[in-house]
Parts: C-alpha cells; structure tokens; sequence
C-alpha cells in the first residue's frame, strides 16, 4: 500500500482510538495522581505503575489492587471474579513479580451472586496457584461490586519508568484464545492448561532476573497503543509502532486489506488476557523474543523507542502522530521519572 492511501486510514484509526472508551478510562488517571501526590514512605517507583514497589530486604514488595465495573460484575459474576484476580497477577507479572496471595472486596446483593464471583476468584487462585487469603463481604449491597488486591515479590523490577531511546519495542500477546462474547476482552486464560497458565506467569519474572528486561507494562483496557503510550510518558521518550508488525489472531485482517478497520479496531482496542508491552535494549531484544516463542507466545518487534513525546503510527511509508505528549498529557504522572533499582 502507497502511504498516500494508507495515510487516510492512519488518521482514522488514531481518531477512533482517541475517542474510545479504553483510552477516556485511563485518562481519569490524570485527575487522581495529582492528589495523591510524592509518598513520604520510600518507594522503589512513583506513582503510575503497575503496582505500588515498598523496600524489601529481599528485592521489593509489590502490591497491585483492581476494581471491576459495576455493570461486569452484575451481568458476569463468575467471570467478573475470575478477571479480578486474573488482572491483578498480571500487574504483578508486569513488574517482575511473583504473587503471594490475594484479598478481596465483594458487595454483592444477595448470596446467589456472591457465590458466583467467589467462586470465579477461586477458580483463577487455584489455576494460577495463588491462594485467597481473606478479605471483606457484604451480601446486602444494592448492587454487586468487586475489588481484589494481590501482594507479590520482585528480586529485580520491570517498571513503566525504566524505558530508553534506542530500544526496541516488543509486544507480547498469548493469541491462543478467542473473543469474549462482544467484549473487547482477548480470553487465552480459561481454557488453558493450569500448568501453561503458571508458567506463562513465571516468564516475566524470569525476564527480570537475567537481565533482559528491565521497562515494560501489562496490555490493559487501553490496548495495546494505549499501553504503550502510558509506558512512554513514565520513561519521558517517544515511540514509532509499526502497525504491520503487531501480533494479530487469525480473525483479524491484516493491513493490506482495504476493508477490515473494524476488526482491526477491535483488536488493537483488545484486553488480552495474556499481553504486555516491553521496552528492551537492542542486545537483548532477540533473546526475549525466543523465550515467549519457546511458550507458543507470539511476540514481536514492532518500532522503536526514541528522544521526544510523539507515539507515531506508522504503515508501509506512512506515519501518523497518535499522541503528543508534551502538548497533552495522557495519565500525567505527577514526579519526574527514574530509573527503577
């Protein structure tokens, strides 16, 4: 495709992605962490992470909470509770963590529904093998609602402040799964083996600490550009994506297709079950990739990480600015970023 036609389309595709659902979630971000303000405990991290990093005499403690929705947990209790503590371990993951164990938030109203999302909650604590420790339930809420915290350790940190210039962009995506009903939701979790599930878990982790990744994020409600987006703004750096390169499922059209955009949309707007997006040194960007390929994890290299504040898509010789960020911040994290230990 000519960057004549592809530069039209290119500019679609940031328009929608700028007005989805994914990326107005995450810009409320930007209207808490000004409250919360530089902690006066010492963290590893500031905040806008994955996790909250607390010293620990042994690496880092890392601890990761998420609230569902209140309209997920009404129509899809069982699953609402499963992604709860699903997501959690990803954050967890995403820092160079292993969970310890997991908490809960349940208001539910009525004792039918509660069951249901504990029982979700357990069904992921025993496949991933984290156990559910405890927590706070209410069977008289007005409605259901859910909140889950998981507690983890790290020897060495993934952080969304560590990435540089002139590293290589690589995402991860465990294709290996299917759509969630309507959602925009990539399920590989549910109906995978408990064993792949946990070692899948364990490959960041291991990542970390041989020294391959140090900068990254868990694929989140944004997807997979606004991901990335959050990522450059903690490390101060731009990025050039080249959409072409994106790990996609067999149901999605690639780029020289005319028709598509909706299919396409969708999945880069997706939260995969299993996904993450690393900023990785040149050096070791070759071995990374072959280590999610020795799991039957797609992972690829899809542009680079430069000096500057601009996410570019680009397509064939087409490139298209996504976001600035120095004329409009994104989550606006509220200190300077620094190098995780």
């Amino acid at each position: 495709m000519s960057a004549v036609l592809d530069t039209p389309m290119l500019e679609q595709l940031a328009d929608a992605l700028r007005a989805s659902r994914g990326f107005a979630h995450k810009r409320d971000i930007a209207q808490v962490l000004p409250q919360l303000g530089p902690s006066s405990f010492a963290t590893a991290v500031p905040n806008g992470d994955d996790c909250a990093v607390l010293p620990d005499h042994d690496g880092h403690l890392l601890l990761a909470i998420e609230g569902m929705v209140q309209d997920f947990v009404e129509q899809q209790p069982w699953f609402a509770g499963y992604s709860a503590v699903m997501v959690n371990l990803s954050d967890i993951a995403a820092m160079g963590g292993r969970a310890l164990a997991v908490v809960d938030a349940l208001w539910a109203g009525n004792a039918a529904q509660g069951r249901e999302v504990l029982a979700g909650m357990r069904a992921a604590c025993e496949r991933y093998g984290v156990p559910l420790v405890g927590g706070h339930t209410n069977l008289r809420s007005a409605s259901g609602q859910l909140a889950v915290a998981v507690l983890g350790r790290a020897q060495r940190l993934i952080s969304s402040f560590a990435a540089q210039p002139g590293d290589r962009l690589l995402v991860a995506v465990d294709l290996r799964g299917q759509w969630q009903g309507d959602a925009p939701f990539w399920n590989a979790s549910t109906p995978a083996p408990a064993e792949r599930l946990r070692g899948d878990m364990a490959l960041l982790p291991t990542l970390a600490e041989a020294g391959l990744v140090d900068a990254g994020k868990d694929i989140s409600m944004a997807g997979v550009l606004g991901t990335a987006l959050m990522l450059l703004e903690c490390s101060g750096v731009g990025a050039t994506v080249d959409l072409a390169r994106l790990p996609r499922p067999a149901g999605v059209p690639d780029w020289s297709q005319a028709d598509g955009a909706a299919q396409r949309l969708r999945w880069l707007s997706a939260f995969p079950s299993f996904g993450y997006v690393l900023s990785v040194r040149p050096a070791q960007a070759d071995e990374t990739i072959a280590r999610f390929a020795q799991r039957g994890i797609a992972c690829a290299d899809v542009g680079t990480v430069h000096r500057g504040s601009v996410l570019a898509l680009q397509l064939g010789d087409a490139r298209v600015p996504l976001w600035d960020l120095a004329d409009q911040p994104f989550i606006a994290p509220a200190v300077e970023p620094r190098r995780a230990a």
